[in-house]
């Protein structure tokens, strides 16, 4: 514990679970009273426990970023009990919506992809935006995905709402960086979690550990220790930047993979 975000008041959405509970603990670590938010209070609340029982402090809010009503009571409800807000974290989304390639995606299934990663996001930092100017600025971090870097075989909804959230964290950063509050966004790689350990399939592991650069897959610390330094003040000449936490995945041609397997050089 360093005390890098002392004094400091964080809400990390979706924190329940996977990215954002790895999020939040060390934040709360680094000094930070964090807001643990999410549509699963029992999960919620026991991150609050872990939270206190280590030292640190804590509050569970519900969230559902579908309802703007839960976004509104969300920031009351933080501002009335620690008196400001100085950072949010844009983490919650939902992979698990039914998805896939144009022809198979429904008018339906667009909307909900869209209503939860891309108009939620929006709407969490159209809120916060008058409580960090009262307070003199603050730090948003959105978190994306390595799905906006290009195309794939499906997956496309999910996608096109996470190429939204890289031109939003652009568009906040210019907007209102003169009022020193900051908008970066970052790109995870494949992160395996207790959460989804048993869902990826060993065979998609194997292909993104062919591609990946060091030899491991992500945890959540890797994507919240990028945040933590978005979040703190030694970035503070650090806005308006999609910063990509994969490995190295995407630092290179996408036919390395297939070249490793000859024992070839790529060229």
């Amino acid at each position: 514990m360093s005390d890098r975000l002392k004094g400091k008041v964080a809400i990390v959405t979706g924190s329940t679970s996977g990215i954002g509970l790895g999020t939040a603990k060390l934040f709360a670590s680094e000094g930070a009273s964090v807001i643990v938010c999410g549509r699963r209070q029992e999960k919620g609340q026991a991150v609050v426990d872990e939270i206190k029982a280590d030292g640190g402090e804590a509050t569970y809010l519900f969230l559902d970023l579908t309802k703007p009503e839960t976004i509104d009571r969300l920031f009351e409800e933080t501002v009335k009990k620690y008196g400001k807000i100085d950072i949010l974290i844009n983490n919650a989304s939902n992979v698990a919506l039914p998805d896939g390639r144009v022809d198979e995606v429904t008018m339906e299934m667009w909307d909900n992809i869209f209503n939860t990663d891309l108009r939620g996001t929006f709407y969490m930092i159209k809120t916060v935006l008058p409580h960090m100017q009262e307070n003199g600025g603050g730090s948003i971090v959105n978190i994306g995905s390595m799905a906006s870097c290009g195309g794939d075989l499906g997956g496309t909804a999910y996608a096109c709402a996470k190429a939204g959230v890289d031109m939003l964290t652009k568009d906040v950063a210019l907007q209102y960086g003169k009022q020193s509050i900051r908008c970066n966004c970052i790109r995870p790689g494949l992160i395996v979690t207790p959460q989804n350990d048993a869902y990826v399939a060993q065979a998609v592991k194997d292909i993104f550990l062919n591609n990946i650069c060091v030899n491991r897959y992500g945890c959540p610390n890797d994507i919240g220790y990028m945040a933590l330094y978005l979040a703190s003040d030694e970035s503070a000449f650090m806005t308006g930047q999609v910063v990509t936490v994969d490995g190295g995945m995407n630092s290179h041609v996408p036919t390395v993979g297939e070249f490793k397997k000859l024992g070839s050089r790529t060229w």
